[in-house]
């Protein structure tokens, strides 16, 4: 018997739309898959079977089914994106629980495209953190249960790491898609400002969040990010990218902050797989500020006091509550200030010497699965910045950023590395990351069964 838990979602969707095998079929047995894992893994708030199933016929139906780029295919979603007929809870006690009428544009085009929403998946309260647990649920690492998938698109790795489902809908803020995906060994883009549409919250922090897919393979990941993108052909190109000017970089942006060996290694270790593809590669550290660590801190705590305005402070937790209450003192500052066209500024130059920047994506592994929302609010800005400082500067630049997974943590978890490139570069990152596939292939799921 073939079984359809595993394969890619280009695997999926080319048999769906050959009639190899039913959306109903494939639907049915992730939903399988679900109902056996998520007890362990915790991915999911809401779990759409019935609703899944009905949907995954509606697809069948369809007229245009032998067109559909994502025909058939599983897809989660994850809870601040609005899924018709469901509620966005966003991880808190304080959001109403009310049904959506109707998609966030991405979800539409995700179905559109013919994916099947199975379920909205766990994030932390607001999606403020890099750990996820809250009073919907806690999303563990599939590689290693004792510790978090991150965050905040935490659940949304994990179903994904976990095989429920191929391919799976999140966004990154601060590092929202990169840091799950590296804790959890996937591919994610954060795509460059514009490319795909937002609408996260109430002013996407900012304009600094922007949605992407999480996928265990590139080629997934393209297909995805085609499907989500207002210009497709901005992201489908093919073919072995030339000879790129890269630029390799193991240093912490943030000043006091230090990467593990592990990750360093890893960044070290993929540099000389592409120099040996034919890459220029050199050792070079961007010149991010010293107030680098101000600026990522306002911008964040201020994102998260516009998003928790509307809502009843008494029902947020705690270090949400001073979360927002410290950005409330940074707002001026953020709407009116400079502080991130003049990081563009000083990083323009180092994009015109290099091509793309290869770093580590965190700086160690992601910490213990906690109940880290009853905890207080410094002890988690402390865990948050010194396990994921190479994330914040792409958010604030705008430009687009990968993390790839390369190499093995010394507990057996995948490793990953950082790509980032200049603004409209999603589809030359997205070749390097692909000839770093090709050259050192990982594992795509944990090892569960």
């Amino acid at each position: 018997m073939t079984t359809w838990v595993g394969r890619t979602a280009v695997e999926i969707a080319a048999a769906v739309r050959e009639k190899r095998v039913t959306p109903r079929e494939v639907v049915a047995e992730h939903l399988a898959r679900i109902a056996r894992l998520d007890g362990r893994i915790g991915a999911f708030r809401v779990v759409r079977a019935e609703a899944a199933l009905a949907e995954a016929d509606e697809v069948a139906a369809r007229s245009d089914l032998a067109g559909l780029p994502l025909a058939g295919v599983p897809v989660a979603v994850k809870d601040n994106l609005a899924v018709r007929g469901e509620s966005t809870r966003v991880g808190s006690a304080a959001t109403p629980d009310t049904p959506a009428g109707a998609d966030h544009v991405t979800v539409a085009r995700l179905r559109e495209a013919g994916a099947v929403v199975v379920g909205l998946t766990n994030v932390p309260e607001l999606c403020v953190f890099g750990t996820t647990e809250g009073v919907h649920g806690t999303a563990r690492n599939p590689w290693d249960t004792s510790r978090t998938a991150g965050g905040s698109s935490g659940g949304s790795a994990a179903a994904v790491a976990a095989g429920m489902v191929p391919i799976a809908l999140g966004n990154d803020g601060m590092g929202s898609l990169r840091i799950p995906a590296a804790n959890c060994g996937l591919v994610t883009i954060k795509p460059g400002h514009g490319v795909v549409p937002a609408g996260i919250g109430d002013g996407d922090w900012f304009g600094m969040s922007e949605n992407g897919p999480l996928a265990t393979t590139v080629e997934d990941a393209r297909l995805m990010l085609s499907v989500l993108a207002d210009d497709t052909g901005a992201v489908r190109q093919d073919g072995e990218p030339g000879a790129l000017r890269i630029a390799v970089s193991v240093r912490s942006p943030l000043a006091g902050v230090t990467v593990s060996a592990p990750y360093a290694e890893a960044a070290r270790d993929a540099a000389g797989v592409l120099m040996k593809a034919g890459h220029q590669v050199r050792r070079a550290d961007p010149s991010f500020p010293l107030s680098l660590g101000v600026t990522s801190l306002a911008h964040w705590t201020a994102g998260t006091a516009v998003d928790a305005a509307p809502l009843d402070a008494r029902l947020l937790t705690r270090r949400t509550r001073v979360h927002a209450a410290l950005g409330r003192r940074f707002l001026n500052g953020v709407r009116g200030g400079s502080a991130r066209e003049e990081l563009r500024r000083r990083l323009e130059p180092f994009f015109e010497e290099y091509d793309v920047l290869l770093t580590p994506a965190l700086a160690r592994r992601s910490p213990r699965s906690q109940a880290w929302h009853e905890r207080g609010w410094l002890r988690n800005v402390l865990v948050n910045t010194n396990y994921s400082p190479l994330t914040p500067p792409w958010n604030l630049t705008g430009w687009p950023a990968m993390a790839v997974p390369f190499g093995t943590l010394p507990s057996g978890a995948p490793a990953a590395v950082q790509l980032v490139g200049r603004p409209g570069s999603e589809a030359e990152l997205l070749r390097v990351a692909e000839q770093l596939e090709g050259l050192r292939p990982w594992t795509r799921t944990a090892p569960l069964d």
